[in-house]
């Protein structure tokens, strides 16, 4: 389906049980899709425990572009997003994620969509080579919010501390773009989701 917003369309993949539990919004990372195996994983579990996901191209990667530009401007399209699908699958928790850039909005925004969580894989904490520019205050950007972290332990981009999230769990051997550990990944959120699932 598409969402019209303010920043243009965005495309959404919305996998639906008759009666969901709670709603997931996942969106990837600035030059990825929404079929990455992390965010599949990640989908299927939450499916299984009865969750509605919706995967989300932003509108910048709907137009074709990799970089999305206007930190301000996404997080706008993403709020507009995001009460759109809550229109669609209502009054249930929401809790929304992403990998990378998508890790990064959705912890920016988490506040003003009223998440009740926030699934940040691969967050990125730094540029490669760079930790004096973090991003920690995006991390903990809404406070009280459980974030879980999920990063590969050769991650170039930085691994944030286990303080500055609920959970920060390493995935052994993985860089930035997972290649391997998806049922580990699956493992990691399950409990969490568990909670929205009863």
């Amino acid at each position: 389906m598409r969402i019209e917003t303010s920043a243009g369309p965005a495309e959404i993949e919305l996998d639906k049980p008759r009666k969901a539990a709670f709603l997931l919004l996942l969106t990837p990372g600035s030059g990825g899709g929404v079929d990455a195996k992390d965010l599949l994983a990640v989908r299927d579990r939450a499916y299984e425990l009865g969750g509605a996901v919706a995967r989300v191209v932003q509108p910048y990667r709907a137009a074709g572009r990799r970089a999305p530009g206007s930190a301000v401007k996404q997080d706008e399209a993403w709020l507009e997003i995001v009460a759109d699908l809550r229109k669609r699958v209502k009054k249930v928790p929401l809790v929304q994620g992403g990998r990378s850039n998508g890790a990064r909005v959705a912890c920016r925004t988490a506040c003003a969509a009223e998440a009740r969580g926030v699934l940040a894989l691969s967050f990125p904490l730094h540029p490669p080579g760079k930790p004096e520019k973090t991003r920690r205050d995006e991390l903990l950007a809404c406070g009280d919010i459980e974030v879980v972290v999920i990063n590969g332990a050769n991650d170039p981009f930085g691994i944030p501390a286990s303080t500055d999230a609920t959970e920060v769990a390493i995935i052994p051997g993985q860089p930035h773009s997972f290649r391997s550990g998806f049922d580990l990944i699956a493992d990691t959120v399950t409990p969490w989701l568990q909670r929205w699932s009863q």
